[in-house]
């Protein structure tokens, strides 16, 4: 059984699409198309939020729905690590994580009544070494060129992560804790079965 969206996504991900599924949100899906470049000296954390806010505005203009925007980088010491663009990106990013802890910020922003409303969730990754087969192997397998950082913690560079600290589906790419308070603020109903 389908169910009328009650929410725009202004973002291709599937992993936020399946996160929002699983808490009962029905999405219509407008992916938007804004300039990423981090600015001169923006904190991580103002960097995610700011992305998070744009893309919610951006999708707004598409849709009346209310609108969720999301942005998730993954940092190691106060640096954003962004998307690898080849396999030696990839290789020199995993390295760089391999046996110490980082940080992945995730921003998430909601357009609705209550105007945009937005929070950002930190989670410390802590990573055991890596070694270089696993690397050549994993970049083999082309699960990291598309992921923040070179890896996906929900496939397979799961076993790569000793532990966390913080919130497993804001590491995917969606804190949902925070983004079903952002909702319920805006009105977006949740376990939306009936």
């Amino acid at each position: 059984m389908t169910h009328d969206p009650v929410l725009c996504l202004a973002s291709a991900s599937p992993r936020r699409r399946d996160l929002l599924a699983s808490i009962g949100v029905a999405v219509e899906v407008r992916p938007v198309d804004i300039d990423e470049t981090p600015r001169p000296e923006e904190p991580a954390r103002d960097y995610v939020v700011r992305l998070a806010r744009e893309k919610a505005l951006a999708g707004a203009r598409l849709t009346p729905l209310p609108t969720l925007g999301s942005d998730t980088a993954v940092v190691r010491d106060g640096e954003i690590l962004g998307k690898p663009a080849n396999r030696e990106q990839a290789a020199a990013m995993l390295r760089s994580l391999s046996g110490r802890c980082h940080e992945v910020l995730t921003g998430v922003a909601v357009t609705g009544p209550a105007g945009v409303l937005a929070a950002c969730v930190t989670t410390r990754v802590f990573m055991r070494e890596i070694q270089e087969a696993e690397l050549a192997a994993y970049w083999a397998s082309g699960e990291p060129a598309d992921k923040a950082g070179g890896y996906a913690i929900q496939g397979l560079a799961a076993v790569f992560v000793e532990h966390i600290e913080g919130s497993h589906s804001a590491v995917v790419g969606l804190p949902l804790f925070e983004t079903a308070d952002l909702l319920a603020r805006q009105g977006v109903p949740l376990w939306n079965l009936a």
